[in-house]
């Protein structure tokens, strides 16, 4: 699960190649080289990609710069939409001084992506206040500490002064997201009730342990000193740095987080509804429109949930077959529970536990790998490990595993991360689709293929679309079994039902936000229809309802993929080959689901 929501942070994810960047500091906006009109549709993106990813000093430090490293961002209304005026700027000027019919089919698809993101962007930012800024995941804030110790590093005294420096900016930052939560708040644009107790435990928590009280160091004070343990710099100047950090950790942080909580315990005071986006203003047009954004489809809520049901149905029988062939006789909801109790599918609570779960995550995706050339031309140049989450986030992080992207110059690998926090909540069948699914072949193909691919602009190298993304993911669950995984019968039992989930997801979205389905329906339809463990059932709805349409993209993307192979396959017969299907749906990058089913077909009628 590569956990984004889509925002107009969209093209700030951008990474520009060190050569290109230096061609592009020294151009003016305007100077475009004259050339052929492919290499100046090129170099428009290239500047394009520049002006938006220079508005965000965070995206910078995940994307390898250090420019404005001492700076947080502008998390104002007012900010976004200074962002959205640039994106229109740009597609004004892109439709001008571009003739589309010069172009070559490989760059107009970059022309027209490129006007589709532009009116997502825009689409999603007509909903600012229907969004909600407190969710599941969190608030606004809680991508500071991940940034301070996943993203800065510090390879110089200059690079520990601007690490202080983000320190103490975390006061005007609160300040800005504080006033934006107190406007939310005022009104009456509040999410449930119900995902405020862990957010408000999660923020407080940033407050606690050293310097602010006697407990142990706190988190992003403990990744200072370590990085300055690592630093080569005179012990004086150690202590000089040291001795600031904690200043602005005890001063401008404190300050700021005080007045986030409080805005954050103001808006939890007032939040009663325990209802889907529904309740909101315009909440119909608003969720039709998030459904279309993360599916990137023009389905309907009633025609996502007619598909849910039907799969949900057929999905359902598939393991009632896997639980004859196991030998299991009671019924199918008896046949959950066994699998989520039974102490043989569960790693102990331990240190050596965990390193179990670790190294057999690995064996894994090591065994996919030796069959991988036989499903791909092309694999991943950049490094895949698995780690344990990082104990600061275990408790608010899903039980399920997730992805983080790698950084293309190979400086960070891909990692999927396990949350090993609770060993109950991680059964064994399920490891095996997880890996796939979040390693190999599911999302570190896709992402770090596309992140390699220097023949794409930078915009499209970085793009992901929910749907496209995700959809290959849980696709590559079961192109794993075409390799002759899933030996096990209970470890296909368990890819069976992470596939039934997602179309269980389809469902109960729509359910909460056009069919106004209450929690406890919702709670109950994934007890009798998935193997989630309780803890993730209500994780997972917690995410449903502050998060609508997303959990959708998934299933509705692994539907389309597993067509536009089907049809292949019927048209090109005996001369469809794997890897060719795999390419095509692969080279393109991050694609609408539509734009896809063009690429797919190009390639069928090519082949044909």
């Amino acid at each position: 699960m590569l956990r984004r929501t889509f925002s107009v942070s969209v093209l700030a994810a951008v990474m520009i190649p060190k050569r290109a960047l230096a061609q592009l500091s020294a151009a003016s906006p305007g100077a475009i080289p004259a050339a052929s009109e492919d290499t100046r549709l090129n170099d428009f993106f290239e500047q394009a990609s520049l002006a938006r990813l220079r508005l965000s000093p965070e995206t910078m430090t995940w994307r390898g710069m250090k420019e404005r490293y001492g700076e947080l961002g502008d998390y104002t209304e007012a900010f976004q939409h200074k962002v959205m005026a640039l994106l229109n700027d740009q597609l004004v000027r892109m439709k001008c001084d571009f003739d589309r019919e010069k172009l070559s089919d490989r760059a107009k698809l970059s022309y027209d992506l490129f006007d589709k993101t532009v009116e997502r962007e825009r689409t999603s930012i007509r909903w600012y206040w229907q969004s909600y800024a407190v969710t599941s995941n969190g608030g606004p804030l809680d991508a500071v500490p991940l940034l301070m110790i996943n993203g800065h590093r510090i390879d110089t005294v200059a690079d520990a002064e601007a690490y202080v420096a983000r320190l103490r900016a975390v006061e005007r930052v609160a300040g800005e997201v504080s006033a934006d939560l107190d406007e939310r708040t005022a009104k009456g644009f509040l999410p449930p009730s119900f995902i405020f107790a862990q957010v408000l435990s999660d923020t407080q928590n940033q407050l606690k342990g050293a310097p602010f009280d006697a407990g142990p160091d706190h988190p992003v004070f403990a990744d200072f000193k370590m990085k300055l343990v690592a630093l080569k710099t005179d012990p004086a100047v150690k202590a000089k740095l040291q001795a600031a950090a904690e200043a602005a950790l005890k001063g401008p942080w404190r300050h700021g987080y005080k007045r986030y909580i409080a805005s954050l315990q103001a808006m939890a005071d007032k939040a009663s509804g325990r209802n889907g986006v529904w309740v909101l203003p315009n909440g119909a047009a608003y969720y039709a429109d998030m459904l279309r954004l993360q599916t990137t489809t023009d389905l309907t809520p009633e025609q996502v949930h007619r598909t849910g049901l039907s799969e949900v149905a057929r999905l359902r029988a598939e393991i009632e077959q896997l639980k004859s062939k196991i030998g299991f006789a009671d019924s199918l909801e008896a046949f959950f529970d066994h699998v989520r109790t039974d102490p043989r599918f569960q790693y102990p609570n331990t240190a050596a536990g965990k390193a179990q779960c670790l190294a057999d995550g690995r064996k894994i995706i090591a065994n996919y790998m030796t069959f991988a050339r036989t499903q791909f031309h092309r694999l991943p140049r950049l490094r895949l490990e698995v780690r344990a989450i990082e104990p600061f986030r275990e408790k608010s992080a899903s039980a399920v595993p997730t992805y983080q992207p790698g950084a293309p110059e190979g400086s960070r690998p891909g990692i999927v991360y396990f949350n090993l926090s609770d060993m109950t909540q991680v059964l064994k069948p399920q490891i095996p689709a997880s890996c796939f699914h979040e390693g190999a072949p599911g999302h570190h193909f896709q992402i770090a293929r596309a992140l390699e691919q220097t023949d794409l602009p930078t915009f499209r190298r970085n793009a992901s679309f929910t749907a496209y993304t995700e959809g290959w993911a849980v696709y590559c669950e079961k192109l794993a079994k075409e390799a002759g995984m899933y030996q096990d019968p209970y470890d296909d039992f368990g890819r069976v039902a992470f596939e039934l989930w997602r179309a269980v997801r389809l469902v109960v979205d729509t359910g909460i936000h056009a069919q106004r389905w209450n929690r406890d329906q919702v709670v109950d339809y994934l007890r009798k229809n998935t193997l989630n463990t309780e803890r993730d059932i209500h994780a997972e709805v917690d995410r449903y309802f502050t998060h609508p349409g997303q959990a959708c993209a998934y299933k509705i993307g692994q539907l389309k993929i597993s067509s536009l192979r089907q049809q292949a396959e019927a048209k090109l017969g005996r001369t469809f080959d794997i890897r060719d299907f795999h390419e095509t749906v692969l080279a393109a990058g991050s694609l609408p689901l539509d734009m896809l089913e063009t690429e797919v077909r190009a390639y069928i009628a090519r082949k044909a």
